[in-house]
């Protein structure tokens, strides 16, 4: 029994799962901080699915990259869940879990979420879902150069113009999927968390730590270096 968070985006999402099939989900697009919104969420979900915080058995958390604050709040709340369960917990790179919600298996998928400042976070991945490279921020122009043939665009949200942009310049090889197929949900989240789980994934909740791939505007002062390095 897996317990998902998705907290990288506007929206509030979390999710229960049984291995990898899904038992209940909850995803909210709401204004109000995720920390008002999320722990009673996990409790509604949890009760309405008839479940006790005891029988989730591992946690599954988006860790990014998306807003950073809202990645601080969803982690701290798994790890608050986890540290008093002492559950394992699957760290779920927020583009990947996007692209799979998306992916049909007939081409490239490449995620996109608004990173603000004209460009977007992004990552490429081939129709089995391996990725073609590291997360990264990109201009609608510079991706554009990147993406292969056939490849399917799942615009996260506030990437809809990017993703316009890149159908524009690229015509028919890019697609771009509407809403809500470009929704940051959990029930993803807690599909790669099961699959990290079955490969012997799982962490301690103490190493969990948010990809942020753009650095926060006062570590750039600091350190006079924007992007993380690539892993």
């Amino acid at each position: 029994m897996i317990l998902a968070v998705e907290t990288a985006t506007l929206a509030t999402s979390v999710a229960l799962l049984r291995g990898e099939v899904l038992v209940a989900e909850w995803t909210e697009l709401d204004p109000r901080p995720h920390s008002e919104r999320l722990l009673p969420a996990v409790d509604a979900l949890l009760r309405g699915a008839g479940v006790a915080l005891a029988d989730v058995e591992g946690f599954a958390v988006s860790i990014g990259p998306g807003s950073f604050t809202g990645l601080r709040i969803g982690i701290a709340t798994v790890k608050g869940l986890a540290f008093g369960s002492g559950r394992p917990v699957a760290a779920v790179p927020t583009l990947e879990a996007l692209a799979l919600g998306a992916r049909d298996g007939s081409g490239p998928v490449v995620a996109l979420l608004d990173a603000r400042r004209g460009e977007v976070y992004a990552a490429i991945f081939d129709a089995t879902g391996a990725a073609l490279g590291p997360d990264a921020v990109l201009t609608p122009d510079a991706l554009a150069a990147r993406l292969p043939p056939g490849t399917r665009v799942v615009a996260g949200e506030g990437a809809e113009p990017a993703a316009a942009a890149l159908a524009a310049r690229l015509g028919e090889k890019v697609r771009v999927l509407p809403p809500p197929a470009g929704l940051a949900r959990a029930f993803p989240v807690g599909l790669l968390g099961a699959r990290a789980f079955a490969r012997g994934e799982g962490v301690e909740a103490a190493l969990v730590a948010a990809r942020y791939v753009r650095r926060a505007e006062a570590e750039v002062h600091r350190t006079g270096e924007r992007f993380e390095p690539s892993t």
